[in-house]
C-alpha cells in the first residue's frame, strides 16, 4: 500500500495575484509534503527573500505567475537567474492561459512544468510532488495547444492527471466537504450557507470521509487528522494512465 512518504518540500510562491497567493498558501499548508517558507506578489520581492535568506530555508520549489512576468524573455531570464541561484531546486510555472513562446520558454529553460491555474487549483500541492520525478509536466490543455510545437521536452512531457473520480459522493456532500474541510467553516455556518439543519451537515460530512477512504489506498501518518486527510484525498490526482500501461 503507497505512502505519502517523507516528502518535505519548502515552497516559495511569485503571483501578482494576491488572491491566488492566498489560496495557494492555504491548499499546500493543508498538505504536509509541503511548506510554504514566503509567498511574493512581485518578483523584486523574491529575489530580496532569496538574497537574504539562511542556506537551509532557501526553497526546494518555486512556483511562478508565469504570464505576468514580461513575456518569453522575461520568463528566461528569470527562471535562469532562479536555476543559477537554486540549482537543485524545481520550477513550476503557473498560467492564466496557454501562450506556446512562454511554454517553450519554461521548457527550454529547466522548469519542471508549466501548468494552467484553472486544471491544478485545489490539486497544487498533489501537482508539485507529482513533477519532481518528471522531465516535464503539462496539463491537459497545454498539451493539446502545443501539439504541434516543435520541442522535445514538450512533445514528450508527461500529462497532469485530472481530479480522482469519487462517484458515491453527491452534489451536496461534495459542497459539505467544500465547505467545511476545504475552507475551514465551521459547521453551523457551513448549515447555515447550505440551509440545512447542523445534524444534517454532520451526517453528510461523516459519509463524504466514509467514500473518500473508501477510493483511496495510500497510507497515512497516525497522527494526521480526519481533516487532514479528507483534503488529501479530496484534491488528489486520478491515477496516472501512463503509469499504468
Amino acid at each position: 500500500m503507497p505512502g505519502i512518504g517523507n516528502i518535505n518540500l519548502k515552497v516559495l510562491l511569485l503571483d501578482t495575484d494576491i488572491y491566488a497567493l492566498q489560496a495557494m498558501n492555504s491548499y499546500l499548508a493543508w498538505d504536509r509534503r509541503t511548506r510554504v517558507t514566503f509567498t511574493a506578489n512581485t518578483e523584486q520581492a523574491m529575489w530580496d527573500f532569496l538574497n537574504n535568506t539562511a542556506v537551509a530555508e532557501l526553497p526546494d520549489v518555486v512556483v511562478l505567475d508565469a504570464d505576468h512576468l514580461g513575456g518569453a524573455g522575461r520568463l528566461r531570464q528569470t527562471i535562469d537567474h532562479l536555476k543559477q541561484q537554486l540549482p537543485e531546486a524545481r520550477v513550476i510555472c503557473l498560467a492564466q492561459s496557454v501562450y506556446p513562446d512562454l511554454v517553450e520558454a519554461s521548457a527550454n529553460h529547466g522548469a519542471s512544468a508549466y501548468l494552467l491555474k484553472q486544471e491544478t487549483r485545489l490539486m497544487i500541492a498533489w501537482a508539485i510532488v507529482y513533477a519532481l520525478d518528471k522531465d516535464f509536466v503539462v496539463t491537459r490543455t497545454v498539451a493539446a495547444d502545443c501539439a504541434d510545437l516543435f520541442n522535445s521536452r514538450v512533445s514528450r512531457a508527461s500529462v497532469l492527471p485530472g481530479k480522482r473520480e469519487y462517484p458515491e459522493l453527491t452534489d451536496r456532500i461534495q459542497q459539505a466537504i467544500r465547505l467545511c474541510v476545504v475552507e475551514g467553516m465551521p459547521a453551523h455556518l457551513a448549515a447555515d450557507e447550505m440551509g440545512i439543519s447542523l445534524h444534517t451537515i454532520r451526517g453528510y460530512i461523516k459519509e463524504g470521509y466514509r467514500i473518500l477512504e473508501s477510493y483511496d489506498e495510500y497510507e497515512y501518518p497516525v497522527d494526521m487528522t480526519p481533516q487532514e486527510r479528507a483534503f488529501m484525498r479530496f484534491t488528489a490526482l486520478a491515477d496516472d494512465p501512463q503509469e499504468l500501461d
